[in-house]
């Protein structure tokens, strides 16, 4: 079971588009704990989790993911070695009401922001940040390999594949030259499913929708029940970014290209399930209903990763049972709620979680995927 490695991360220059985001906040502390001097680039000055500044101190620059010369100055200041991109529209019916700013910010920020790193003489390794959804829906019952067909019925998942496209793009054109045995930079992108975690304040999200109907007492609504979805806690996914870029500092041409980071099996459940399992463990009469209407928008039903990739060649998979994940998000959410927003206990309960499920890496056997995914 490989874990993330303290003596590479110290010292290394790291460049986090959406640092001010869920998975951001957990990174950009993941990675100062480990040593890494960071740097930000996000829209927002301040963290969604909770509307304060200090939980992730850092030197930060506030810009457009489309600004060339903002991005351009950052990163001259930065000289980032590795650089994870996470700026993103990341929510699906926003996508919907607004497609034209999804595909804006998902496929040109993209896209700029790797032009912007053709000049940037320091860079070593790249992540780019997707989602599952990006995969060409098929229905079938085994899981999708990073091998199938892009694509995406809906223009949140179209972006993400666009995104995919993009990066093999700039990759193959500018930064992999034909003639030369090793490749200076190592380009990757990231496919994970639904993650949960204590940060999260997404608007139309199942979990931070929940929480706040049940902090306010009053019961949630659940549109799509028994879509199946491969939940997982945020650390996990974000423990195969910080592997895969150690892999890709050193070796470019072998770990480039697409990397599938799931769920466990057993951790593929119902929306419906996810729902009763929080609602028990909030306890305080938390409560949820089923929303009635037949114009909801179309997702899909099922949706798997094969991650055996990842498992064979960077020894990364799930460690921690989807139970003991919920467990551990409700507990950042009563913290949140009890301490009344304070900063050093909410940054200290991030740091708790970090160093708790570190532990856990170190001490656990992995949660195979059952290999029920195979052709």
């Amino acid at each position: 079971m490989a874990r993330v490695s303290s003596e590479f991360w110290k010292g290394k220059r790291v460049f986090i588009t959406g640092h001010t985001g869920f998975k951001g906040v957990w990174l950009s502390l993941w990675l100062q704990s480990l040593g890494a001097i960071v740097y930000g680039y996000s829209t927002s000055s301040r963290t969604q989790s909770s509307g304060t500044q200090s939980l992730v101190s850092m030197e930060s620059f506030h810009g457009d993911i489309c600004d060339v010369a903002a991005l351009q100055t950052a990163l001259s200041v930065a000289q980032p070695e590795l650089v994870f991109h996470m700026a993103a529209q990341p929510l699906v019916r926003r996508a919907f009401h607004d497609p034209l700013a999804t595909y804006r910010t998902n496929v040109i920020g993209t896209a700029t922001l790797l032009q912007s790193l053709r000049s940037c003489p320091s860079l070593r390794a790249v992540i780019v940040v997707t989602t599952d959804k990006c995969y060409e829906t098929e229905d079938w019952d085994w899981a999708y390999r990073e091998v199938d067909r892009l694509g995406g019925n809906d223009p949140y998942s179209s972006s993400k594949a666009c995104m995919e496209l993009v990066v093999r793009s700039f990759r193959d054109s500018f930064f992999f030259a034909p003639h030369e045995e090793q490749h200076r930079v190592g380009i990757a992108t990231a496919r994970a499913g639904n993650m949960i975690g204590g940060g999260d304040w997404a608007q139309d999200r199942l979990i931070p929708d929940m929480v706040r109907s049940f902090a306010a007492g009053k019961p949630v609504t659940l549109r799509n029940p028994m879509a199946t979805r491969p939940w997982q806690y945020v650390l996990e996914a974000l423990r195969g970014y910080l592997l895969l870029a150690e892999r890709l500092y050193e070796d470019g041409n072998r770990y480039s290209g697409a990397w599938n980071f799931g769920a466990a099996s057993k951790d593929i459940q119902t929306v419906q399930w996810i729902a009763g399992k929080l609602a028990t463990a909030w306890g305080a009469a938390a409560q949820w209903k089923v929303q009635s209407g037949e114009n909801l928008p179309q997702e899909s039903q099922m949706l798997l990763l094969d991650c055996s990739k990842a498992a064979a060649e960077l020894a990364w998979t799930p460690v921690l049972p989807l139970a003991e994940a919920l467990e551990m998000t409700v507990d950042w959410y009563r913290c949140f709620y009890r301490k009344g927003h304070a900063e050093k206990d909410l940054r200290q309960k991030y740091l708790d979680q970090l160093a708790a499920y570190s532990g856990r890496v170190d001490r656990s056997r992995p949660l195979l995927p059952e290999m029920d995914c195979a052709r």
